[in-house]
């Protein structure tokens, strides 16, 4: 009987695309859409503005990088956005888990199974290390959270629920920082 081989972390620094090293197999994540991607964008772009002016110790850090971790069933994350304190991995992936992890949903992270996945890996977080998970809706709308705020160890509960028009927080894993909800949004 032939058994599949496990894929390893070298094997994810060749596939082409963003994925993540999973259960030993690279499960391949698809690419964004506009809206998902405009406000992972903002995201960033507000973080890293915010890292470079309060000369925080860390790097903001935009979609489409991996981050090597030490699970039982899962080896690597590729968050839509991340701060990171960690090491300097050069040319390779980062090493350890980001202190706080955003994943904007897109239109295939909706519903039961989808949900469940989500749960799954916020807990995959917390045991790595990350402090906070954002699980960012661009498709809410009024009073519905637009980020729901996951501070370790309840993947389950959010901590904080920020709607439009709110400034949303990582603490206690980026002090300081917030963004607007309503700046997740192209006007």
């Amino acid at each position: 009987m032939q058994t599949k081989r496990r894929a390893t972390i070298e094997d994810l620094y060749e596939w082409k695309g963003k994925a993540e090293l999973v259960h030993g197999e690279i499960a391949h994540l698809m690419p964004t859409g506009r809206m998902p991607g405009y406000a992972a964008d903002e995201i960033f772009v507000s973080l890293r503005m915010f890292v470079r002016t309060h000369q925080l110790p860390g790097l903001a850090v935009g979609d489409n990088k991996g981050f090597v971790v030490n699970l039982p069933h899962r080896q690597s994350f590729s968050p839509d956005a991340a701060y990171y304190e960690g090491g300097d991995s050069g040319m390779r992936f980062f090493e350890g888990a980001p202190r706080f992890a955003v994943e904007v949903r897109s239109e295939n992270d909706y519903g039961d199974a989808a949900e469940e996945a989500m749960v799954q890996k916020r807990r995959d977080y917390f045991l790595a290390g990350t402090e906070v998970v954002w699980d960012v809706d661009v498709l809410a709308e009024g009073n519905l959270p637009v980020v729901r705020k996951y501070v370790t160890p309840n993947a389950e509960e959010p901590a904080a629920l920020f709607a439009l028009g709110t400034a949303a927080d990582a603490e206690p894993a980026v002090p300081g920082w917030t963004i607007n909800t309503n700046d997740l949004f192209e006007e």
